[in-house]
């Protein structure tokens, strides 16, 4: 019992994967996408963990009040939520511009290598 329907092996295309990922178009798209997902994580990191030793041992700093019963550690760790919002919208309309095209590109080029295949003959 799978989630595939009766035939659905038979007409399955033959994509060769490896030839895939050597090809230009695809290490291309590897490299858009780590050039901007290492240096964000990178920074994300760096912010993360400057909180988390802020916290530690700066306790006067961070307990300092900007307005009312809030304080500097209060802003700063709401800063944190802002900072994962902006950085997921920020990946978001990267990938939609630069990475998306190139990814369809790709998908389209198997989709017609494959078509040029002899299909199988379901028995």
């Amino acid at each position: 019992m799978g989630n595939e329907a009766p035939g659905a092996a038979a007409t399955a295309p033959d994509v060769d994967y490896r030839a895939v990922q050597q090809s230009d178009s695809f290490l291309q798209l590897k490299k858009r996408h780590r050039s901007f997902v290492f240096p964000v994580l990178v920074a994300c990191l760096v912010w993360y963990f400057a909180y988390v030793l802020l916290a530690m041992f700066a306790h006067d700093f961070m307990s300092t009040p900007v307005f009312g019963h809030v304080n500097v550690a209060m802003l700063l760790g709401l800063a944190q939520i802002v900072t994962t919002f902006a950085v997921t919208t920020w990946y978001v309309s990267f990938a939609n511009r630069r990475l998306d095209p190139l990814a369809s590109e790709i998908r389209e080029s198997v989709g017609s290598h494959s078509a040029s295949a002899p299909e199988e003959v379901a028995r």
